[in-house]
């Protein structure tokens, strides 16, 4: 089986491969990108694995004139440039022990054990520079093929080496899985009897994952699966995932956002138990502070902006389980696009301080209440 694709034959990534093969190396191209060609999908991470040695990587890059940068020399990776284009070079590598994130590993000059310290067998995939593909576990491909999500070797076994595998497992199953046949089973039963692990990983690195899960097509098998191993009650505590696939079909086409997704979990501390930015905190503080019923699309649109009020009526959808009502994306937009025809100096000086602040709200409630149709004038009357 071969790979295709316009990433593969540029000549910066040709010439990253040919400067190692033309020194008596092995090259491959390895994971992700071998794993997205397969199926289609597209390719943003160049990896390239090799039995050279990052001092031998960084010397082949300068003679080939090319840029090598030593991102992680430590564990024989250096990030070679070319053409502005960064390719991750990483030395083949068998682990000699492991504990948690920090893994003591041994450079290899085989592929066989390089591969077999991957994390899942569709990840374990390699090609040549002419696209030919190896499949050294000899069941990397075929997992591929039946959207297979499977550990390499013992599960428990690679979850102990990093707990974030149990993360990377349903978010992998999320994009890669296929939802028809569910998880594999003793995949599944390692997470859950390891889910307690997830607390001793940092909270950006469980934010980033949960970034990338949530914002996979279709997420909500995924996530029912992650609650029923208890891995979601460990990562977001009281969250669950039963509002979801509801959102997922409300949303009918439109581009996965993260925070709204996450605003339908609910459950206590989503923003210290992710480390959100600033940005998303409001964004998802607004949603969850949103009143109102479905009917009220154009205040919300007034209140929050078309988006945003957007998102809040969906989140609320999904939780009530509720159909949307007719109409409603066009009101939120002639909220949006609404202004008070009265201001402070309309009202004064006969009116001061709270009195004053009173009267708007009772006129803006009135004028919300006509569908933004009274005017100045019959307000003021």
């Amino acid at each position: 089986m071969k790979i295709t694709g316009e990433w593969i034959s540029t000549p910066s990534t040709q010439k990253v491969l040919h400067m190692l093969t033309s020194a008596g190396h092995q090259a491959y191209l390895v994971g992700g990108c071998v794993r997205n060609a397969l199926l289609g999908q597209p390719v943003a991470d160049i990896d390239i694995a090799t039995d050279a040695l990052p001092a031998e990587v960084m010397a082949l890059a300068r003679g080939a004139g090319l840029r090598p940068i030593p991102t992680g020399v430590a564990h024989g990776t250096v990030t070679v440039l070319a053409d502005h284009i960064p390719h991750e070079v990483t030395t083949f590598r068998r682990d000699v022990e492991t504990f948690g994130r920090h893994a003591t590993v041994a450079f290899s000059a085989l592929i066989e054990e390089d591969a077999a310290r991957r994390d899942f067998t569709m990840n374990a995939l390699y090609a040549r520079a002419d696209g030919r593909v190896l499949d050294p576990l000899e069941s990397g491909l075929a997992d591929l093929v039946a959207r297979r999500l499977r550990f390499v070797g013992a599960p428990e076994d690679r979850i102990r080496e990093d707990y974030l595998r149990i993360l990377r497992f349903f978010r992998f199953t999320a994009w890669y899985g296929d939802p028809a046949n569910g998880p594999d089973p003793d995949a599944l039963a390692a997470c859950a009897t390891h889910a307690e692990g997830i607390t001793t990983l940092s909270r950006e690195r469980i934010g980033a994952e949960m970034h990338k899960l949530l914002t996979a097509p279709d997420p909500a098998p995924a996530l029912a699966s992650m609650e029923i191993s208890g891995v979601l009650a460990q990562t977001l505590p009281g969250a669950t995932a039963r509002a979801l696939a509801p959102l997922v079909h409300l949303e009918a086409g439109l581009k996965p956002d993260f925070i709204r997704r996450l605003a339908v979990l609910g459950g206590t501390g989503q923003i210290e138990a992710l480390r959100l930015p600033t940005a998303e905190v409001r964004q998802l503080e607004a949603l969850q502070t949103a009143t109102g019923s479905l009917e009220d699309a154009g205040t919300l649109g007034y209140r929050l902006g078309a988006a945003a009020a957007r998102d809040a009526l969906l989140v609320r959808a999904a939780l009530l389980e509720m159909p949307l009502p007719e109409g409603w994306t066009e009101a939120a937009n002639r909220g949006a696009a609404a202004r008070f025809p009265i201001s402070a100096a309309d009202l004064m000086p006969a009116l001061q301080g709270p009195a004053l602040g009173q009267r708007l709200r009772d006129l803006e409630a009135r004028w919300l209440a006509s569908g933004f149709t009274l005017t100045r004038d019959e307000l003021l009357r």
